[in-house]
């Protein structure tokens, strides 16, 4: 034999290292104690080695931690033991609840620390000064805490800064000099705070910077042109401070710049020319300012502008013809300037333009033609100008409309009754301050969709047509003003509406006006006395028959309704007077020791035998609300038995009622404890007091309707997390809908019926397809044929729900048509001619632009978990990441 060579004495060397680690773990200590003060983290039960714990990463050599990646697990504890990691390199807590001061102190055993992300918790106090010792440190996120006083000056030690966030806390003082200094800084993020003076004239100068937001602050002086000097910017949103000066002209150097976000300061001064430069450009947002001169025909350069928003600021002049070559405009937004000429009929070109804002300008001449030449217009906003001529008839075609607003004009001529073909016109239609004149077209009842109605003001005549109660979700109504006669038509929303909204008309009468129409009717009555004479002797006869009629009815209904009453009320006489023998409970246990007393199992299943405590009935089981002798409230949820399933399968229900009641994760409804008795077993939950989450989109309480988009996203990303957690530990659901979403006290998600999906075989022959894969509307197409629930089926399951989110309709309904679905009527979206926007909640989706986005990155999830193919379907990993990257 040769001599060994050196590589195989390197691989013993490592091998006895790796051996040695086994049994000497280097990190033991630190992790047996996060082990107990963490709360949440699926931890308990894990094996001694804590490199194959959940968000655990080691160092294959020495087995010493080098990661620790717990974000979004709902977590609480004391987490300083961490301190003691001295090898890690990456700490993310985020999205947890840890509160009271940052326990992190940068000490020498954090100092290979790379990545450090403590953002959305409820850290308090101050940021540490001994973070500033971290000097590998690479990205610090302090976001979204609680967090107070100035940005500490030993910071400026963290000389490989890339990204410092600290933003949504309530920081004070100014934005260090020093920051500036950061050569490595690319990104820095410290908006929603209170911070005040000059942003620093360094910043970004020596530094790669690509993203600088510090909205919403109380920051002065003037825009540094340092900031575009490297010409890597990509985003800058600055708005809601207190900023003047111009916006600077090296602007144009950024050619990745994608946001600029600069609205509600003081700046003043032109649009710099060189904004032509930046082909990159998506959103440029300059609104409320003081910015004047005239609109920078250089934009249209910006081949990839989506919206450009000058609103209320002092522009003059014309609106460039060139913009008209902008295919990617969605949003153009130039309210209250003093712009002048006529409705640029060049941007109607602008093919996916969804809104046109050109209220409160100086625009003059006529509507054009082609006002509807572009297919996706939603808003169309020229209010408060000098336009004149008729409205075209061809504002019909505007099929997309969500508002019209032409109010304060000069408009002549009539309202043209092709308006009501705009079937989707709803948040307004307002025609006031005009000349127009004629009567009101009783075509405008068929927009059963609008909100508000304005055309008062005007010359218009006739009466106020009864079709008008067609309006079916009308709120606010304005016919002040005008020439109109005759009664206000007996409709709710009309006798709702303040007396205000009619006055002017001196011939109009009844409700909500205080004048009788007696005198109308009179008039009526001897203008068409000799025509009608003959059809009052026939109505009075009829009126006289159809009495007779209905009274005889009514008195043979009622004779029915006693007996029955009478026959019902013996029985139930009879009924009380046998006693009814409690069933025995054969066993039952609670999980939660601090409960065990407070829950008795005979008053459980004496609270399940009532109709009056019944919540719901689902495809596997009925829901109780249970009130025990010591106060607690509970539901309690009796399991439908197939084939004596509870009899012949008691033991193994109980080790997985047992199991379950073990897991943990913040998004989802674990089980309290069972009671079993007969062929019955009832589990017990908490009494969830917001209820569903199909009670929250589908629920009849409208009038107090608020824009809940960001609690709806929240809901999703729970949901998905708790279901990717079930994919995780195998176990799939049987019957994912919205009503088996429930909301605790803060809105979070919690996926119930987690038990029935391991307590139920879902092979059994004697179960049908709708007992197999959960609520109709939501069943996948493939299980027709397969007849076996999989992880795909439930990512489809819960794409509906998705669906059911973004649009507020329900999963199945006739509205959609014959043999169409929620998921088909979307599809299908496209083939209809409906954009994305249109099959949305309008209510959400028009409320913000940066809601809108949101949604429409949502959709496209949907429509990825809702693919008719399985296989094409995300895995609910994928799934969670799409989400949070929204």
């Amino acid at each position: 034999m040769g001599r060994p060579r050196p590589y195989f004495f390197s691989f013993l060397a490592a091998g006895l290292v790796f051996c040695t680690a086994i049994t000497n773990l280097p990190d033991e200590a630190a992790m047996d104690g996060l082990k107990k003060e963490l709360q949440g983290v699926e931890w308990s039960n894990q094996e001694p080695n804590y490199c194959t714990w959940f968000g655990v990463t080691c160092n294959p050599w020495d087995l010493s931690v080098e990661a620790l990646e717990l974000p979004r697990r709902g977590l609480k504890g004391n987490v300083s033991l961490v301190s003691e990691l001295k090898s890690i390199k990456r700490l993310d807590l985020s999205g947890n609840l840890f509160h009271g001061p940052i326990p992190l102190h940068g000490n020498l055993s954090l100092a290979a620390l790379e990545f450090l992300d403590l953002s959305a918790n409820k850290f308090g106090g101050f940021i540490p000064s001994s973070l500033g010792n971290l000097r590998l440190l690479q990205s610090l996120n302090l976001s979204n805490n609680l967090l107070i006083g100035e940005i500490p000056a030993e910071l400026k030690n963290l000389e490989s800064l890339q990204e410092f966030q600290i933003s949504g806390n309530n920081l004070n003082g100014s934005i260090p000099e020093w920051i500036g200094g950061l050569s490595g800084l690319k990104v820095f993020s410290a908006y929603e705070n209170h911070l005040f003076g000059e942003i620093p004239q360094n910043l970004g100068k020596n530094s790669q910077l690509e993203l600088l937001n510090l909205h919403s602050n109380q920051l002065e002086g003037v825009i540094p042109e340092s900031i575009f000097s490297s010409g890597k910017l990509e985003v800058l949103v600055l708005t809601l401070n207190k900023l003047t000066g111009s916006i600077p002209e090296p602007v144009g150097n950024c050619k990745s710049l994608s946001n600029l976000r600069i609205g509600n300061n003081n700046l003043a001064g032109s649009v710099p020319t060189s904004i032509g430069n930046i082909s990159s450009l998506t959103y440029f947002e300059a609104n409320n300012n003081h910015l004047s001169g005239e609109l920078p025909v250089e934009f249209a350069g910006c081949s990839n502008l989506t919206l450009l928003n000058l609103a209320s600021n002092e522009l003059s002049g014309f609106v460039p013809i060139e913009l008209g070559d902008l295919e990617n405009l969605q949003e153009f937004i130039v309210a209250d300037n003093s712009l002048t000429g006529e409705v640029p009929r060049s941007l109607l070109k602008c093919r996916n333009l969804s809104k046109l804002d050109l209220s409160s300008n100086r625009f003059n001449g006529s509507l054009p033609e082609n006002i509807c030449s572009t297919s996706r217009l939603q808003f169309l906003l020229l209010g408060q100008n000098s336009i004149g001529g008729e409205i075209p008839q061809v504002i019909g075609d505007c099929a997309r409309l969500l508002e019209l607003q032409l109010g304060g004009n000069y408009l002549t001529g009539q309202i043209p009754p092709d308006i009501g073909r705009i079937k989707n016109l709803q948040i307004a239609l307002n025609l006031s301050f005009n000349r127009l004149h004629g009567s009101l077209p009783q075509e405008l009842g068929k927009l059963d969709k609008l909100v508000s109605l304005d055309v008062s003001n005007n010359q218009l005549s006739g009466t106020i047509p009864s079709e008008f109660k067609g309006m079916l979700s009308i709120i606010e109504v304005n016919f002040s003003n005008n020439e109109l006669t005759g009664p206000v038509p007996a409709f709710f929303p009309f006798q709702k509406s303040p007396p205000s909204s009619f006055l002017g008309n001196k011939d109009l009468c009844g409700d909500p006006l205080s004048i009788s129409c007696t005198s109308y009717y009179d008039a009526e009555y001897q203008n068409n006395h000799h025509k009608t004479s003959y059809k009052i002797v026939l109505a009075v006869i009829g009126s006289g028959l159809a009495v007779f009629i209905t009274v005889s009815i009514v008195v043979v209904l009622f004779m029915i309704r006693e007996r029955q009453a009478m026959k019902s009320k013996s029985f139930e006489v009879s009924a009380e007077e046998i006693p009814v023998a409690s069933p025995l409970v054969i066993t039952g246990k609670v999980f939660i020791h601090s409960l065990k007393q407070a829950v008795d199992f005979d008053s459980v299943v004496k609270e399940t035998m009532k109709d009056s405590n019944k919540l719901n009935n689902g495809t596997f089981s009925t829901s109780y609300k249970a009130i025990m002798p010591s106060g607690l409230v509970l539901s309690v949820k009796k399991l439908k038995s197939v084939d004596r399933t509870v009899v012949h399968h008691q033991n193994k229900m109980i080790r997985e009622l047992e199991r379950l009641g073990n897991l943990s994760h913040p998004y989802l409804l674990r089980p309290i404890g069972y009671v079993i008795y007969e062929d019955v077993a009832l589990l017990l939950h908490p009494y969830i007091l917001n209820g569903t989450l199909a009670q929250l989109l589908h629920g009849s309480s409208k009038e107090e309707y608020l824009p809940d988009w960001p609690r709806r996203l929240s809901i999703s990303i729970g949901l998905a997390e708790g279901l990717g957690f079930l994919h995780h530990v195998a176990i799939i659901h049987l019957d994912i809908s919205s009503s088996n979403v429930f909301l605790d006290a803060h809105y979070n998600a919690l996926l119930g019926e987690i038990e029935i999906s391991k307590l139920l075989d879902p092979m059994k022959g004697t179960a049908s397809i709708s007992a197999v894969a959960g609520s109709f509307g939501y069943i996948p197409p493939e299980y027709a044929y397969t007849m076996q629930v999989t992880a795909p089926g439930n990512v489809y399951s819960f794409g509906v729900v998705l669906l059911e989110i973004l649009t507020t309709r329900l999963p199945v309904d006739e509205v959609f048509g014959e043999g169409l679905d929620l998921v088909k009527w979307v599809h299908d979206a496209p083939g209809r001619g409906e954009t994305p926007v249109q099959i949305m909640d309008a209510r959400l989706s028009t409320f913000s632009f940066a809601w809108r986005k949101q949604m429409l990155a949502v959709l496209k999830v949907a429509m990825l978990c809702t693919d008719t193919a399985p296989t094409k379907r995300p895995k609910m990993k994928k799934v969670v990441e799409m989400l949070l990257e929204v």
